[in-house]
């Protein structure tokens, strides 16, 4: 499955190609009602789900807190079971009303409910995830299609492309950093653990190295001697230059897809070519008018 068919387009908002054949059924009754917002029974469903998942990320903050979860743990236990329930069975009854439920499982958003519960079931053996039920908080995204702000999620296509667009360059980059990082890190150890209790071992010398070449800088280590100062210096220097690579390499990308989009209707009819300036009239290659 390619990673592009899990980025959301305006499509998957507004034409959902799953709908059911049959009309004037229940199940296409049911589909009009989960996954469109054109009737009062849609209207109400969208305004119900979101209440649920926004009530549910804040009962699971609440629950974070102790002296909350101490007074009302059989409450809150009592509710995760619901939403449990809940959400389980809004799930199968979106598998039950599209025309594949295979389709609509591998796809953005059939992806973002299954993780929505699997949290819960998988709590039974590992009690330590129950906190990762937060992922439902993700569900909001659907807030696009009931609202209607498609543009947005054109916009999110457009930073997602990007980065793809730049993975390879980024990698490259990140990869040097990793091995500036070990360099420098295993410098500093040499220079500083006969006088810097700190700088006890090369492991804990490149996490140093890492804080401050990313400029964060928690001060739980330091240098001490001169010549530690000066190379931390020279760290702290570069980690500003080192914040512009990535930054420009998305930069770049992202400008080239948006030249790519603005040039879409600009394509000849006669020889198809669309590598042409923006107030162009003719095009360059077979001087046909656009």
């Amino acid at each position: 499955m390619s990673l592009f068919n899990l980025i959301p387009d305006k499509h998957d908002v507004l034409q959902d190609q799953n709908a059911p054949v049959e009309k004037n059924s229940f199940r296409h009754w049911l589909y009009v009602t989960i996954f469109q917002n054109s009737t009062f029974a849609g209207k109400i469903f969208d305004i119900a789900l979101i209440v649920l998942i926004l009530t549910n990320v804040i009962l699971l903050m609440l629950e974070s807190v102790e002296t909350v979860a101490g007074s009302y743990a059989g409450v809150f236990h009592m509710l995760d079971y619901v939403f449990m329930v809940l959400f389980t069975i809004e799930y199968i009854l979106r598998l039950y009303c599209v025309r594949s439920a295979k389709m609509y499982a591998k796809s953005f958003y059939g992806i973002i409910d299954l993780l929505a519960i699997l949290p819960s079931y998988l709590e039974f053996a590992f009690p330590a995830w129950h906190m990762l039920m937060i992922v439902r908080s993700f569900r909001l995204l659907r807030i696009f299609r009931i609202f209607r702000m498609v543009r947005f999620l054109d916009e999110s296509r457009y930073m997602i492309f990007a980065l793809l667009r730049s993975f390879n360059k980024i990698m490259v980059f990140l990869i040097f950093i990793l091995l500036l990082t070990i360099f420098l890190g295993s410098l500093m150890y040499v220079l500083e653990y006969k006088h810097n209790p700190g700088f006890h071992s090369i492991p804990q010398s490149i996490y140093w190295a890492i804080v401050t070449i990313t400029t964060v800088g928690y001060g739980d280590v330091a240098p001490v001697t001169a010549l530690g100062k000066i190379i931390a210096s020279f760290i702290m220097i570069l980690g500003y230059a080192i914040i512009a690579v990535p930054t420009g390499i998305m930069s770049a990308s992202l400008v080239s897809k948006y030249r790519d989009a603005d040039n879409d209707d600009r394509i000849c009819s006669n020889c198809n070519n669309k590598d042409h300036a923006a107030d162009a009239r003719y095009c360059k290659k077979c001087g046909h008018e656009l």
